[in-house]
C-alpha cells in the first residue's frame, strides 16, 4: 500500500532533493492530511524539528485527528516518543536514535525504525555521514525490537528513478517479520503494486506531488479481481462498521471517489453513479480499505439523508437497532418532540436533564443485582445520549475519542 508523506517546513508541506533542495512547497497540510488519510495511514515528518531548526508540534497535532499519522523528525529520546504517542500518534519514526536500548522502552507495535541508506550503508546528519554499517545488519540487529521499519534510498530520494527489487528483496529477508515500508526514487503505481507483491509498502514523495502517481493509481496496483468484468465488490459500512450495503467499483469510479471524497460506484447497468446525487443521501468518504486477498474494497462513509437503501431504510439489510437506532430517534426528536413532553423538556431544560444524568448514575452506582445494573446502566446511558443528540454530538465521535484515549503509552496511577 502506499504510504503518503507530508514533510513539513515552517507550518507548509514541502518536498526535498536528496534531503537538502527544496523541490516544491504544496501549502497549508491540512488538506492533505484529509485526502492522503483516505487511503490509510500517512507519514508527518517534522524536517525542522530533525535540522534543530524549529518545530511543527502544532501543526502536526491539528493533523493527528485527521488520519492514522506515523510521525517522525526529531524524536530522539524515550520521552519525547512518549509524548507523541500520548498526543495521538498511531507510531513513532525513530532514526539514529532507534538503538535496542530505547526501543526496549517503547511498545514494539507503535515504533518505526527509519534507516536511510546510500549504496548499502547507513548514512546519518541529514544523509551526510556514513556509519559504516551495512543495512541488512541493522535490520537484522533491531527487527525483534520493532514492529517495522522504513528504508530510504537516499541516493534516489526526490529524484524519481525507479524502485531497485531485488535490494527490496535482500533487505526485506534481512528485516523477518517486521514490516517494511520502502521511500526513494519511486516513480510509477506499477512499481507500488510490485512493491506490495513483495509484501512491503512504498512511501512516495515527489511523484505522488507532482501528479506522476494519484491516490488512486496506488490503490488500484494493489488490487485483483477474478470477475469477468474486472469489478471490485466494495463492502459500504458507516464509522461504527454497520454494514450499509453491497456496490461495485473500477478504477474511474475509485478515482473520483478518492480525489473528491463524494463517493461514487460502478453500477453495472447505469456506469459511473454518484450516490445519492437525486436522492440526497449521498456519502461521504472516510475511508476505503483492502480486503486481505486484494479483491475486495470497504468503504467508510458518512452517510446523508434517509439511509444507503433505495427502499429509504438504513441499510439494505434494514434498520439499524440499539445505540444507532436510538440515536436516529433522538435526533428526530431534537426537532420534532411535541412542546410540553417529557423529551422536550430535557431538551430544552439543561438542569433537568443533568440531575436525571446524576441521579441514574447514582443508582447504577447502588445496583447490585445484573438484571439491575443492567437496568440503570441503559437508563444512563439514554440520558448521556439525549445530551448528546442536544449538543449535536455524534456517537462515533465518543468512540473516535476513545479510541485516541487507547493510544496513549502513559497510564494513570
Amino acid at each position: 500500500m502506499l504510504i503518503p508523506p507530508i514533510d513539513l517546513m515552517d507550518g507548509e508541506a514541502v518536498q526535498l532533493i536528496g534531503g537538502k533542495e527544496k523541490a516544491l512547497s504544496a501549502g497549508d497540510p491540512r488538506p492533505l492530511a484529509e485526502k492522503f488519510g483516505r487511503i490509510g495511514e500517512i507519514a508527518v515528518i517534522d524536517l525542522d524539528a530533525a535540522l534543530g531548526t524549529g518545530s511543527n508540534e502544532a501543526t502536526i497535532k491539528d493533523l493527528l485527528p485527521m488520519a492514522k499519522c506515523r510521525v517522525g523528525g526529531g524524536i530522539r529520546t524515550v520521552e519525547r516518543a512518549i509524548e507523541w504517542l500520548d498526543a495521538g500518534a498511531h507510531k513513532v519514526i525513530l532514526g539514529t536514535a532507534a538503538t535496542p536500548e530505547v526501543l526496549s522502552q517503547l511498545p514494539p507495535d507503535r515504533t518505526i525504525v527509519a534507516l536511510d541508506s546510500y549504496d548499502g550503508e547507513v548514512v546519518t546528519h541529514g544523509w551526510t555521514k556514513g556509519t559504516g554499517a551495512r543495512v541488512e545488519d541493522k535490520l537484522v540487529e533491531l527487527r525483534n525490537h520493532t514492529s517495522g521499519f522504513l528504508l530510504t534510498f537516499v541516493e534516489r530520494e526526490g529524484q524519481m528513478l525507479g524502485a531497485d527489487p531485488d535490494t527490496m528483496a535482500r533487505y526485506l529477508e534481512a528485516a523477518g517479520d517486521a514490516s517494511v515500508t520502502f521511500a526513494g526514487g519511486i516513480s510509477s503505481a506499477e512499481e507500488i503494486g510490485q512493491i506490495h507483491e513483495l509484501g512491503a509498502d512504498a512511501q512516495v514523495g515527489m511523484a505522488l506531488y507532482t501528479d506522476e502517481i494519484s491516490l488512486a493509481d496506488a490503490v488500484v496496483a494493489t488490487l485483483t479481481s477474478d470477475r469477468p468484468d474486472g469489478l471490485w465488490p466494495t463492502v459500504v459500512t458507516n464509522r461504527r462498521g454497520q454494514t450499509l450495503g453491497l456496490a461495485y467499483s473500477n478504477a474511474e469510479s475509485l478515482s473520483v471517489t478518492i480525489e473528491t471524497g463524494e463517493v461514487h460506484y460502478w453500477s453495472r447497468s447505469r456506469g459511473l453513479w454518484h450516490k445519492g446525487a437525486t436522492s440526497g443521501s449521498t456519502q461521504r468518504l472516510i475511508a476505503v480499505d483492502n480486503d486481505c486477498d486484494n479483491d475486495t474494497l470497504r468503504f467508510t462513509v458518512e452517510q446523508s439523508g434517509r439511509g444507503f437503501c433505495h427502499l429509504e431504510q438504513t441499510s439494505c439489510f434494514g434498520d439499524f437497532d440499539g445505540f444507532t437506532e436510538l440515536e436516529r430517534r433522538l435526533i428526530e426528536r431534537v426537532e420534532n418532540a411535541p412542546e410540553g413532553s417529557y423529551t422536550r423538556r430535557l431538551f430544552d431544560d439543561a438542569e433537568l436533564l443533568a440531575s436525571k444524568i446524576t441521579e441514574e448514575a447514582g443508582e447504577l452506582n447502588d445496583a447490585v443485582e445484573r438484571a439491575d445494573v443492567v437496568h440503570e446502566a441503559a437508563d444512563v446511558l439514554f440520558f448521556v445520549m439525549t445530551r448528546l443528540a442536544a449538543e449535536g454530538v455524534p456517537l462515533d465521535e465518543i468512540e473516535r475519542e476513545l479510541d485516541r484515549r487507547s493510544l496513549k503509552v502513559t497510564r494513570r496511577d
